[in-house]
């Protein structure tokens, strides 16, 4: 996602700030699987993990670091990356499990709490996560929210800000692999995603037929805009779906998973 305008002299800082960043987020990564291994040698870290969490700040960077083309289509491909493709990445890579596996017990014991607190509920509930991720993007593109948005560079930021993390809370409320407290079965799942993929499609529509759309740009420009949107999101979404398939593990009676479920966790009735 870029910006209507890039000045020259922060085309620069701004991506090198960008890389920095993910570049120490990739570290810490790698600092956290060696020391969750080295706490429990018996116990890996699965490397596809780590290649999906890769990935997905690969995919951040491709959406942020300028100069990238400008106008409404860059701008959905960067919507795209950021609330869609690199959330599933970065949630199948199961960041919190490998937190709780390479803290101490005070620490895993402190996100565990903040897990089973009333805003984090709320926070990953599914419905939440539509009404962040997906519902949003009604007052951004039917309001002058857009506009307002990239014509400042702060609004910019913010609104890239907003679709990765309210991506990366719907990705996991569907199909995360980290433990979610309370998290209703897959048919409700399967039901907020089923709604998600209607509102997808009818924004879509609208952005363009031009129908109730607030957005300053050049009609074709929307349009394409539009037709990403629709066929881009339709593969996020069939992928997101087929994760909750692959993710889903059928409960036993009383509302026990078994231990076999989860080999890979190491949190069953311990952090370590």
């Amino acid at each position: 996602m870029t910006e209507h305008h890039h000045e020259a002299g922060t085309v620069l800082p701004q991506a090198v700030t960008v890389v920095l960043a993910l570049l120490t987020l990739a570290a810490v990564h790698r600092l956290a699987v060696r020391r969750a291994v080295r706490r429990n040698p018996a116990l890996s870290w699965p490397t596809w993990r780590t290649v999906s969490f890769v990935t997905g700040l690969i995919l951040i960077a491709v959406a942020l670091v300028p100069p990238a083309p400008a106008g409404f289509p860059a701008h959905m491909v960067g919507h795209m990356l950021l609330g869609m493709y690199a959330p599933l990445a970065l949630v199948l890579a199961a960041p919190v499990t490998l937190a709780l596996r390479a803290l101490s017990p005070a620490g895993a014991r402190r996100i565990t709490a903040v897990l089973h607190s009333p805003p984090g509920r709320l926070a990953v509930h599914p419905v939440s996560a539509l009404l962040l991720s997906t519902g949003s993007l009604a007052a951004l593109y039917f309001t002058p929210l857009y506009n307002t948005a990239m014509s400042h560079p702060a609004g910019h930021w913010l609104m890239a800000a907003h679709f990765l993390l309210s991506g990366c809370l719907f990705a996991h409320a569907m199909a995360g692999p980290d433990p979610s407290p309370r998290r209703p079965g897959v048919p409700a799942r399967l039901a907020c995603l089923g709604v998600a993929i209607a509102a997808h499609a009818l924004i879509a529509q609208a952005l363009y037929g031009g129908f109730l759309t607030d957005v300053q740009a050049p009609i074709d420009q929307v349009r394409r805009g539009a037709e990403i949107m629709y066929y881009g999101g339709d593969i996020a979404e069939l992928l997101l779906a087929a994760a909750l398939v692959t993710t889903w593990r059928p409960e036993r009676r009383g509302g026990r998973t078994p231990a076999t479920a989860r080999p890979e966790t190491g949190i069953s009735g311990r952090t370590g």
